[in-house]
C-alpha cells in the first residue's frame, strides 16, 4: 500500500465499516425499503426475505469497510470491492424513480443522499488506477 492511499483507504473504509455496523439490527421495514431498491439493480435480491436482506447488506459492508482498512491487503484489490459497491449505489441512485431531475442525471433533493456517493466510485478509481510503485534502483 503507498503512503497516499492511506488516506483514501481509512476515510471510505471507516464510513463503509460504521454504515455495515449500524445496519445489524434493521427493521423488517427498513430492510424492506433497501431491498426495493437494491432489486431495481440486482433483482435476484428480491428472493431474500427482507432481514436475511439486511444481514447481507449488513455483512457485505462491514466486510469491505474493514478489507478497505486492512493494510496488507493490495488496494488495487479493495478498490476493486469499492468499484462494485460503491458502482452499484450509482447504479440504485440512476434507476430509483425521484432520485434524478428530469435529465435523469443531476439529483433531485430526495436523491443527494444517494448521488454523494459518487465519492466512493472515484476513490475505487483513483486505487485501481494507480501505477504499482517501481523497485528502488530502477
Amino acid at each position: 500500500m503507498r503512503l497516499s492511499h492511506i488516506p483514501l483507504r481509512v476515510v471510505t473504509g471507516a464510513f463503509i465499516l460504521n454504515s455495515g455496523l449500524g445496519k445489524r439490527s434493521l427493521d423488517r421495514e427498513s430492510a424492506a425499503g433497501l431491498q426495493a431498491m437494491a432489486v431495481r439493480v440486482v433483482p435476484q435480491l428480491g428472493r431474500f426475505e427482507p432481514e436475511q436482506f439486511g444481514k447481507f447488506i449488513s455483512y457485505a459492508e462491514t466486510a469491505l469497510g474493514a478489507a478497505l482498512l486492512t493494510p496488507f491487503l493490495p488496494s488495487r484489490l479493495v478498490g476493486l470491492g469499492l468499484g462494485v459497491f460503491s458502482g452499484s449505489l450509482l447504479t440504485m441512485y440512476l434507476k430509483t424513480p425521484g432520485m434524478t431531475l428530469d435529465d435523469g442525471i443531476r439529483p433531485s433533493r430526495q436523491g443527494t443522499v444517494l448521488a454523494k456517493d459518487i465519492w466512493m466510485f472515484g476513490i475505487a478509481v483513483a486505487l485501481v488506477l494507480d501505477p504499482k510503485p517501481k523497485p528502488r534502483g530502477t
